[in-house]
């Protein structure tokens, strides 16, 4: 009966009472942080990677709308690479001239570069879908917690195109 009692009385206490120390979503700390250089460097390796294997994809893929999204990516991309450079500057996290590959996106390009056929296609479109759910998922990150104004502001500018990249690649997935 006594648990029953205190059971009843912490139901009915005003829910104030347990909001006191609590914060708001938007004001709660985040899960994960960034850091600028490694969000640069993790991005200018993730756009080399989507600009290179899409090349490699407007000529080895065999379907027109897998070509088609590979000119997207080359475009995009280019474009996001730059951006990215514009907005770093040329403070402590100035982007490299020439940014190098990550070990993980330079075995990803060697397993493409040795594919053909149905076999690169499908292997292409794969990477594609992994690429962009780790890239949504930075960039949601940084934009949360990012260090730097100039690149929290590219991280949320960009961050609308690679969810719709995500959504794209999503369908030639299914279509494939």
């Amino acid at each position: 009966m006594k648990t029953l009692t205190l059971t009843l009385a912490l139901l009915l206490s005003t829910p104030a009472a347990f909001a006191a120390d609590a914060k708001s979503a938007d004001a709660a700390d985040p899960i994960m942080t960034v850091a600028t250089p490694d969000f640069a460097k993790t991005v200018m390796s993730s756009d080399q990677f989507e600009i290179r294997s899409s090349e490699m994809a407007k000529t080895k893929a065999e379907a027109a709308d897998v070509k088609t999204f590979a000119a997207a990516m080359i475009e995009d991309h280019t474009k996001a690479e730059t951006e990215l450079k514009a907005a770093l500057g040329k403070g402590a996290a100035a982007a490299p001239a020439d940014p190098a590959l990550a070990p993980k996106h330079a075995a990803m390009l060697s397993q493409l570069e040795a594919a053909e056929g149905a076999d690169f296609q499908t292997l292409y479109i794969d990477m594609q879908a992994q690429a962009h759910m780790e890239a949504v998922a930075l960039f949601r990150t940084y934009a949360g917690s990012g260090d730097d104004a100039a690149v929290v502001a590219f991280a949320k500018t960009t961050l609308p195109a690679l969810e719709k990249h995500m959504a794209h690649v999503q369908g030639l997935v299914k279509a494939h």
